[in-house]
């Protein structure tokens, strides 16, 4: 049985969350926490709250050992991104992209059970 936990239009950029997803995916739920609290990113603390999210979802559904459901997927992918203007020399302007992020996390039992 999968469970799923999404945050979505977070004001971070998907490329930094990433790296810090990679880290994660693979993993039981409760290394993942572990690996993470260490971490000094703030993508850290938000797949934090989304992975302990998923578990408690798996609670509320009645699955038994949450610590050890696997997180098999982990995926950042973009948002809107918030278009804003820099002004430059000669009247130009140049535009920078203020960047968000949807973060998914899917928790699956082990196969060994």
């Amino acid at each position: 049985m999968q469970i799923s936990a999404v945050m979505r239009n977070i004001r971070m950029s998907p490329t930094k969350i990433r790296r810090i997803a990679d880290l994660v995916r693979g993993k039981t739920a409760q290394v993942g926490l572990e690996c993470l609290r260490f971490l000094p990113h703030r993508g850290a603390r938000l797949l934090e709250k989304v992975i302990l999210s998923a578990r408690a979802n798996a609670e509320d559904r009645g699955l038994r050992g949450i610590d050890e459901l696997l997180i098999k997927v982990a995926s950042v992918d973009g948002g809107a991104t918030l278009k804003r203007m820099q002004p430059h020399a000669r009247g130009i302007g140049f535009e920078i992209k203020k960047r968000t992020s949807h973060i998914t996390i899917v928790l699956d039992q082990p196969d060994s059970q």
